[in-house]
């Protein structure tokens, strides 16, 4: 990261941490609505595709270009395709089928704690006493809004087979944010986010073909469109760049706070679009969030 920024915009990091979730959290919107008139491997498969054919026209002089970096990357941007467009993907529509958004919220945002972990396993990353405690109340405040303040939800809580895709899709969420900031490569960002939307949909392609056979059809109307366009431009270009550029400068561990941020909008967008009340286990779940990320950023120096 240059110097002259972190010095010159030393919140701007942070201030981008709080703007990601917004356009990350309208994926919440795709998995309500659009699931609805696109099968969810449909819908995850021509998103991506539909992200790399946008995104080709701009950066495909680049990548030419790099034919060379292209063949030596080849599969380290496979298995970053495969991770961060297959498996978080398709995961969370397929889960959406089975479960409640309650049960997706509480296992999407166990994420950060997988991505500590493979951090220190993995990478060395040194994680502080502060972090581990701002984490801590980022999970209770998260916890806070998906069980609308009662303690009673929270012992009732029961397993579904959707819930073992969440728990998917939040390992290979973690999986791709540590190797997507450790692996360094020769492209820019958009150029390699390109490739990997590319790889994306190709790791995507099997399992779209087998779910037409066996399981839905797609149909090419007016929603496929829309929804499609709508989940590759916000929740996917704008998001994942965004996502990465946070990661730049704050580091793997840190960013991972971005998914308890994004409970907080999620809720916002079910009151704006789903007609749901906004009560007081919002404002405290809220509150413990941003306190926790608060923390998490005291612990963090920008060099």
């Amino acid at each position: 990261m240059k110097r002259s920024l972190t010095k010159n915009n030393f919140y701007f990091p942070y201030l981008l941490l709080f703007v990601q979730p917004i356009f990350m959290a309208t994926n919440i919107i795709v998995a309500r609505g659009g699931v609805e008139y696109v099968p969810p491997v449909s819908l995850a498969f021509w998103r991506w595709l539909s992200v790399f054919i946008i995104l080709c026209p701009l950066f495909l002089g680049e990548i030419l270009k790099k034919n060379n970096h292209l063949k030596k990357e080849f599969w380290k941007l496979f298995f970053l395709g495969s991770m961060g467009c297959g498996v978080c993907g398709a995961f969370p529509f397929i889960a959406g089928m089975s479960t409640t958004m309650a049960n997706m919220g509480i296992i999407y945002t166990s994420s950060p704690i997988f991505i500590i972990i493979l951090s220190v396993l993995f990478f060395k990353d040194k994680i502080t006493f502060s972090r581990i405690i701002g984490l801590i109340i980022c999970l209770v405040g998260v916890l806070t809004i998906v069980s609308k303040g009662k303690l009673q939800f929270l012992l009732n809580f029961k397993f579904t087979s959707g819930d073992l895709w969440m728990i998917g899709a939040a390992i290979g969420w973690a999986v791709y944010s540590i190797y997507l900031l450790n692996w360094k490569s020769h492209f820019s960002l958009m150029g390699r986010f390109t490739l990997i939307a590319l790889f994306g949909s190709i790791s995507l392609f099997p399992f779209y073909i087998l779910e037409e056979i066996f399981f839905f059809n797609t149909s090419f109307d007016i929603n496929f469109f829309f929804w499609v366009l709508f989940a590759a431009i916000s929740p996917g270009i704008i998001a994942f760049t965004l996502y990465t550029k946070v990661q730049k400068f704050l580091g793997a561990s840190l960013t991972g706070f971005t998914l308890y941020i994004f409970s907080i909008y999620s809720a916002i967008y079910g009151i704006i679009l789903f007609e749901e009340e906004l009560m007081n286990f919002h404002y405290f779940g809220a509150a413990f969030v941003f306190f926790g990320v608060y923390l998490a950023r005291k612990a963090k120096k920008i060099r």
